[in-house]
């Protein structure tokens, strides 16, 4: 079966960023909708067409990926806002309950890059954003997607995995 919107595939793939430093390894074959929400347009665009044992290697652009760094995105809040523990690497859904930052998206995560006596730094930017990176991409299997996933948009799975002091096994957004 070829690729074609939407069906679901089966990959496995290696990124790293433009330095050729690993960010993930997807070494046990994972679905994903082609057609929905869970891959890049670049991917997908790369998919369309092939059969089970395509194998490519992209370069994706920050726009092409998880977009530019904003630092827009990036703010001050007092640290008694957090838990005793907080440490860089941390990752909140949304701002702490009592937030003077105002203009922020409630809806993203935010990572803490800083703390300090006074105030913890808080990067509402993907972890990946302004980063360029390159991925081996092998299509192990294709088939048909079920009416469940089409009108999800999604297999359901995270996209990517990464170490960002976060626990191991925490999805990005």
């Amino acid at each position: 079966m070829q690729v074609t919107r939407p069906c679901v595939v089966s990959l496995r793939w290696r990124l790293d960023d433009a330095q050729g430093q690993l960010i993930d390894e997807l070494t046990e074959p994972m679905e994903f909708l082609v057609g929905g929400d869970d891959l890049f347009a670049k991917v997908e665009s790369a998919l369309e067409g092939q059969e089970a044992g395509f194998e490519t290697d992209l370069a994706l652009q920050p726009e092409e990926a998880f977009g530019d760094y904003d630092s827009n995105l990036v703010c001050f809040e007092a640290r008694k806002l957090f838990p005793q523990d907080v440490q860089p690497g941390m990752q909140f859904e949304g701002l702490p309950e009592g937030a003077a930052t105002e203009g922020m998206p409630a809806e993203a995560v935010y990572t803490v890059t800083e703390v300090y006596p006074e105030h913890v730094v808080l990067d509402g930017n993907h972890p990946l954003a302004g980063i360029g990176l390159r991925m081996h991409l092998v299509l192990l299997d294709v088939r048909t997607a079920t009416e469940e996933e089409v009108e999800a948009g999604s297999v359901g799975e995270p996209i990517f995995m990464v170490q960002t002091g976060a626990p191991p096994d925490e999805p990005l957004h």
